[in-house]
């Protein structure tokens, strides 16, 4: 997958790593994929939330260990 930005959220909890999401997309072009790098656990629902709130598609989710990974494609 061929992302052309990532943020680091880590350590952040609700509402900064929705919010820094949200300021980094703005700043995309249309189609483009953004990775957000979040430890708050609530950050899987939260950001399945934005991207159905925003219309801009959650792509992918994992995580690893304390770590969750979300990709959105900017609409």
């Amino acid at each position: 997958m061929d992302v052309q930005r990532e943020i680091d959220t880590r350590g952040l909890n609700c509402p900064l790593p929705i919010l820094k999401a949200k300021k980094a997309l703005a700043e995309m072009l249309s189609g483009e994929l953004l990775r957000v790098v979040a430890t708050d656990p609530g950050s899987m629902r939260d950001f399945q939330a934005f991207a159905r709130q925003t219309g801009n598609e959650l792509v992918e989710q994992n995580s690893s260990g304390d770590e969750f990974f979300h990709v959105l494609r900017r609409r």
